[in-house]
């Protein structure tokens, strides 16, 4: 839920939420690492071989006095709770989904949890979905994953290859917006969200060093 702090700034909460080993902690790095200046050093709580534990967390400075504290969630199944937690006030998710074959109910599993938590607000939370590890040799067809997720609702996807950076910005830019327009400007992120469910589902990759361009997967809005 988007607050005014002392200062008289707005600050909106984001959250990068999806399975265990995902890629949610090396996507928040690398968009750090693109943004020096606009996002500040992530803080992790992580264990040794590199799994979050609680969270991770960075605050990105969109305007003046405008700023969004975005937040990784442990993916594991024992930290449900942390997630839980973390999930309260939140303005907007990122939703990552592992390519990997063998991921595939742990996704279901991941956004199955956020249905159940959200409820009835989930068919209109700004959400965005990165699709991660698109350079697995035995990637999941995009299609595949997404039908799987089973997404009533109008989103945008990204394919994403958290590692070399590919396709992480307009993520983040993406989830910024929306989640930004959805409090400050409702009327027009209802507008968006109408538009969007009028499309038919399209997909626009480009593969090799190119940066993989935005895909769209709108199901029908009800």
């Amino acid at each position: 839920m988007v607050y005014i702090a002392r200062d008289g700034s707005y600050r909106f909460k984001v959250i990068l939420y999806g399975p265990s080993l995902s890629g949610k902690t090396t996507m928040l790095r690398s968009f750090k690492s693109m943004n020096p200046d606009k996002v500040a050093k992530v803080l992790s709580i992580e264990q040794d071989d590199g799994r979050t534990i609680f969270f991770d967390y960075t605050t990105v400075q969109i305007h003046n006095n405008i700023y969004c504290d975005v937040y990784a969630a442990p993916g594991q199944k024992r930290h449900r709770k942390q997630r839980i937690i973390l999930l309260k006030g939140v303005d907007g998710i990122i939703f990552v989904a592992d390519s990997d074959p063998r991921a595939i109910r742990e996704n279901l599993e991941s956004m199955n949890e956020l249905k159940t938590f959200f409820g009835s607000r989930f068919k209109t939370i700004p959400l965005v979905i990165a699709l991660n590890k698109r350079d697995l040799i035995d990637a999941l067809p995009i299609t595949v994953i997404l039908r799987v997720l089973n997404l009533d609702r109008p989103f945008v996807a990204y394919p994403t290859i958290a590692i070399r950076g590919t396709g992480i910005e307009p993520v983040f830019r993406s989830a910024i917006r929306l989640t930004i327009l959805s409090k400050l400007a409702p009327s027009i992120y209802r507008m968006e969200l109408l538009e969007l469910s009028k499309k038919e589902p399209y997909y626009i990759i480009v593969r090799g060093k190119a940066a993989e361009e935005a895909i769209y997967q709108v199901s029908r809005y009800v």
